[in-house]
């Protein structure tokens, strides 16, 4: 089942279950696929590849951590728990992230791999670690390890 399908499965399901934050969080996950869908098509593409809709996915993530931070700092702790409920449904919908052990795994390898030593090589590391770790390790911890191990 496509993502697309299996989204409109969880509108039905959520309506049903009359799961408000659900059903708000899973409506915005499909309006988003619908406008990505309409923004590809002049480029002769009928549907999201599964790699566009993870890229969509970790986008409204990375959205959802962003705005828990700020409400955090500002104290307004009603929407920090909205935010983390529809985090917590959006991550459903995500391959499961990888452990901080797997990805030191996959940056050490690949330091090894482009004989990268210093901070000035960071730029190496990132981009082949940013491409296979996509969607399966948030972007800031994955810089924050690369730089912690070439002594940045």
């Amino acid at each position: 089942m496509s993502l697309k399908d299996q989204i409109s499965e969880d509108i039905k399901a959520a309506m049903k279950a009359k799961d408000k934050v659900r059903l708000e969080t899973v409506r915005s996950i499909k309006k988003v696929i619908l406008e990505k869908e309409t923004s590809v098509r002049p480029s002769g593409q009928d549907a999201l590849t599964e790699e566009q809709e993870i890229e969509v996915l970790t986008q409204l993530a990375k959205q959802r951590r962003d705005s828990i931070e700020q409400y955090q700092q500002a104290g307004r702790a009603d929407l920090v728990e909205t935010e983390t409920q529809e985090l917590a449904i959006l991550e459903e919908y995500l391959p499961a992230q990888l452990s901080d052990e797997e990805v030191e795994a996959v940056i050490d390898g690949l330091i090894a791999k482009v004989g990268a030593s210093s901070p000035k090589d960071m730029g190496k590391v990132m981009g082949p670690a940013m491409k296979e770790l996509k969607g399966k390790a948030d972007g800031a911890k994955v810089q924050a390890l690369v730089k912690a191990k070439l002594g940045g």
